[in-house]
């Protein structure tokens, strides 16, 4: 999906560029798919602000996409794409030859009127869904699941793409390769969807203005140079000082310390995305 720039008229159009959604089906989709959706402005059930800068924004429904694809051997057929706003990702709509419909990730070069399978093993063909122990090495997947059945983790948002490695000694696990260079095991008998998925022109986009980022729900973030000494590490001082030592954020974490704490599945890690050594620490 192309993105479109604008004759610059004005100061503000003059550097914006939009996602070209020509191609997509005009209107919502079936009412079935989807469900509506409470907008709690960041704030949990007790009405504390756990995600700040949040709030605001359209109204939006959220729609019920297959991350399982566990409809085995039942031939689907691509009807149309649809805009999801909760996504950077495009959605396809499959219509089931038993009469199903059901929302799955746009891949790229999925086409209207295409056919799309999934199973234990099928052909290799952008759509279809199988078994990630069944796909040769070096074909390029998306939306793959971390467990069996639990649905698709891996890959889901537009332009993402994993390359499968090849099974381990084991016969267990498949090595994959995620876009963030960090390759990691998933059991053998999880899903995976063939391709890449689309609208990869999406990191193009730029907004232009504060107000359509105010409609996507996003609020205002205020620096912390200028709060005061008590709300932020860098606040204090008179005039426009300089931030002492390494920036922190709001909580006086340094900025870039690294927040993971799940063992759990560190086994399941090869090779982390980054070294575990600052690029700037001394040798």
């Amino acid at each position: 999906m192309a993105v479109k720039s604008f004759k610059p008229t004005t100061s503000t159009l003059r550097g914006t560029k939009l996602e070209d959604r020509s191609a997509l089906v005009k209107g919502h989709g079936p009412k079935k798919l989807s469900i509506s959706k409470n907008q709690r402005a960041g704030r949990n059930n007790q009405g504390r602000i756990t995600v700040r800068h949040r709030g605001g924004g359209f109204k939006r429904r959220v729609r019920i996409v297959d991350f399982k694809r566990d409809k085995f051997d039942i031939p689907a057929k691509v009807t149309g794409f649809y805009f999801d706003p909760n996504r950077t990702a495009h959605l396809a709509l499959l219509q089931y030859a038993d009469g199903e419909k059901r929302y799955i990730i746009a891949p790229k070069g999925l086409k209207v009127g295409d056919t799309v399978v999934s199973g234990e093993k099928t052909d290799i063909l952008t759509g279809n869904a199988m078994y990630v122990k069944n796909i040769p090495s070096g074909t390029p997947v998306h939306c793959v699941e971390n467990e069996v059945g639990r649905g698709a983790r891996f890959g889901r948002s537009a332009g993402q793409i994993i390359i499968v490695q090849g099974i381990d000694s084991t016969g267990k696990y498949v090595q994959i390769k995620l876009p963030s260079g960090e390759i990691r095991l998933v059991p053998a008998s999880a899903m995976a969807t063939i391709g890449q998925v689309g609208n990869e022109d999406k990191v193009n986009v730029k907004l232009g203005k504060a107000g359509r980022r105010r409609n996507l729900g996003w609020r205002p973030a205020v620096r912390g140079m200028a709060m005061h000494a008590v709300q932020h590490p860098h606040g204090g001082g008179e005039g426009k000082g300089q931030v002492g030592g390494q920036a922190k954020d709001i909580w006086g974490n340094r900025i870039g310390t690294r927040t993971r704490r799940n063992k759990k599945t560190d086994k399941f890690i090869i090779r982390r995305r980054r070294t575990k050594t600052r690029p700037d620490a001394k040798k």
